[in-house]
C-alpha cells in the first residue's frame, strides 16, 4: 500500500494549505480559487479551520500507516465530488468547478493506486 499512501500526501497538502490560505487570507484564497460569490468574513476562515484540521487527520493516517483509513478518503471523496457539483449546478461559481477538479485529481490519484496496491502480488 505504498503507492496508496504516497498519493494521500497530495491530499494532506492541498487540505492543509488550502485551509491556511482560507483561515488567514480568505479574501486572497478566494480569488485565487475563482470565487465569484460573497461569503462574509468568517465563514471562509471556519471552513478553513475544518479543512486544514482534516488535513492534519489525513497526515496522522499517513504517518501511522494505518492502511485500513486509506478505502475510507476516496469515499469521502466520492460524497465531497458529488456535493460540488450540486453546490456548482446550484451556484454557477466556478469555485465550485476548481475545488472539484483538485479534489478529482487527489481521487483519481489515490484510487489509481490503491488498484494497482490491491492487485499487486503480495511481497511475503
Amino acid at each position: 500500500m505504498n503507492r496508496t499512501r504516497f498519493s494521500l500526501f497530495y491530499l494532506a497538502t492541498y487540505l492543509i494549505v488550502g485551509g491556511v490560505a482560507l483561515l488567514l487570507a480568505p479574501d486572497w484564497a478566494l480569488k485565487l480559487l475563482r470565487s465569484s460569490g460573497s461569503y462574509g468574513e468568517m465563514f471562509p476562515r471556519v471552513v478553513g479551520m475544518a479543512l486544514s484540521g482534516f488535513g492534519l487527520s489525513i497526515a496522522s493516517i499517513i504517518r501511522a500507516r494505518a492502511q485500513m483509513l486509506y478505502a475510507g478518503t476516496l469515499v469521502v471523496r466520492s460524497y465531497f465530488i458529488v456535493c460540488l457539483l450540486w453546490f456548482y449546478r446550484s451556484s454557477q461559481d466556478p469555485f465550485f468547478l476548481v475545488v472539484l477538479a483538485v479534489v478529482a485529481v487527489g481521487f483519481a490519484l489515490t484510487l489509481t493506486c490503491y488498484w494497482i496496491d490491491r492487485t499487486a502480488p503480495s511481497k511475503a
